[in-house]
């Protein structure tokens, strides 16, 4: 368990390097047990290879002295069934997995599993399926259980994968663009359903470049602009119109109602 003397995840002194070139590079970034914590900025910042160094699907330019570090409560060597415990991650490249005749229920379930889907060497308990039921409650579509994800609306897979990647309880959420592609009915189930999951007890890391994806349990923001890390501190203090309007490189102003944000 994270503590506060030992961060849930840590990135130190990391560059990533494609073609050549330095796409991000981060040279402090800690996350604690229980935050609320939305990464903000525009397309090409930098977000999603953040969130890729956060979950090992990409590794950091090794410097000569040892000192760039990925590091999952203090620890820099970490294997997938750990990482799993202690973070869930949903995304869209996970959402275009899950396109497939898979029933809701099973693609819940098989997140105890790491499988797209359940296969019969799989040993599924009933603890498993009642922590299932549990999920599809508290992201309101036990209606769809029985439903194939492959005929799910956008809005109603994002909630369901939401759900299997809370099966082992993780100590945090994380959501990569979790409204892109939504209307405005399954925005606003999906946020809901996110400040639900915040306001359980499961901490949040929001990655998003839309401003009105911050939930209102989200306390801090750490602003992204051109592969650098431009802010990070309370969102009162950033999510101003002179902050957005440095980030967007566009005149902004934004209107805040009851704890929620929009960006004019």
């Amino acid at each position: 368990m994270a503590t506060p003397d030992t961060p849930l995840l840590q990135l130190r002194g990391c560059v990533v390097v494609r073609d050549g070139r330095a796409i991000l590079s981060v040279d402090d970034l800690t996350l604690s047990a229980g935050e609320h914590v939305a990464i903000l900025g525009p397309n090409g910042a930098g977000k999603s290879t953040l969130i890729r160094l956060l979950t090992r699907d990409i590794r950091p330019l090794a410097h000569d002295d040892g000192s760039a570090a990925v590091m999952l409560l203090g620890r820099e060597r970490w294997d997938l069934l750990d990482a799993r415990r202690h973070m869930g991650i949903v995304s869209n490249q996970l959402q275009e997995t899950y396109a497939v005749g898979v029933t809701v229920r099973d693609a819940v379930t098989s997140g105890f599993f790491g499988s797209v889907g359940l296969y019969r060497h799989q040993h599924v308990t009933a603890a498993m399926l009642g922590k299932t039921d549990e999920l599809l409650a508290l992201l309101g579509i036990e209606n769809l259980s029985a439903r194939m994800m492959d005929t799910l609306s956008t809005g109603e897979a994002r909630r369901a994968l939401i759900a299997r990647a809370l099966v082992h309880d993780p100590e945090v959420l994380v959501l990569d663009e979790p409204t892109d592609g939504l209307d405005p009915q399954a925005q606003w189930h999906v946020l809901h359903a996110v400040s639900d999951i915040a306001r359980a007890g499961h901490a949040v890391v929001l990655v998003t470049h839309h401003v009105s994806d911050i939930v209102p349990e989200v306390t801090r923001i750490v602003m992204v602009k051109d592969g650098r890390v431009l802010r990070d501190g309370d969102k009162r203090d950033l999510l101003t119109g002179a902050a957005m309007s440095a980030l967007f490189g566009i005149p902004a102003s934004i209107e805040e109602r009851d704890g929620w944000y929009r960006l004019w």
